[in-house]
């Protein structure tokens, strides 16, 4: 199994998603057909779901058709074993944070740790995100956080379609 954040649940289900990454929707759809190819499951973490859900809208009911209904995603519940992992995060006496100069607000920390907690309970080695403060925080724990831009970009996506035009033969 393997963790997908927000940041590509959104640019999954959204098709109105912005991203600095060229081929970022192809880059997606070819990491998500290896993944149903090795039959890898995409876990969800509740603290992703509800980051995904906040922006969803009117689409909420259907996300949640889509992830509920598909055999490819399992939603990982925030639960006992996540906690006591975040709780020993938070025994950690980390040096000067970015939270602490203002530039990560304190509950962006905690979904971070949450997701990462998830994570380790379930036991996943690899978080597919472009959440640079969650691939920092997750590298101090093993786990490898796989950006967007990390992504190959598909063959069939590298090819550029060529204007063939037929002959008009009534001219």
């Amino acid at each position: 199994m393997v963790i997908f954040d927000a940041t590509f649940l959104l640019l999954l289900f959204d098709p109105k998603a912005k991203t600095p990454v060229d081929n970022a929707r192809e880059r997606l759809n070819g990491v998500i057909k290896t993944l149903e190819t090795q039959k890898t499951k995409i876990g969800i973490p509740t603290p992703a779901l509800s980051e995904l859900l906040i922006g969803a809208g009117g689409a909420l009911q259907e996300y949640m058709n889509t992830i509920t209904n598909s055999k490819h995603f399992k939603i990982l519940p925030f639960d006992e074993k996540a906690a006591i992992e975040v709780a020993l995060m938070g025994r950690e006496k980390p040096k000067k944070s970015k939270v602490d100069k203002g530039i990560l607000t304190k509950a962006k920390l905690k979904f971070d740790r949450q997701i990462l907690a998830t994570a380790m309970a379930e036991g996943v080695k690899i978080i597919y995100s472009d959440d640079k403060p969650l691939a920092k925080l997750a590298k101090r724990y093993d786990i490898n956080v796989i950006g967007i831009s990390e992504l190959a970009i598909p063959p069939e996506a590298r090819q550029i379609p060529l204007p063939l035009e037929t002959p008009n033969p009534k001219k």
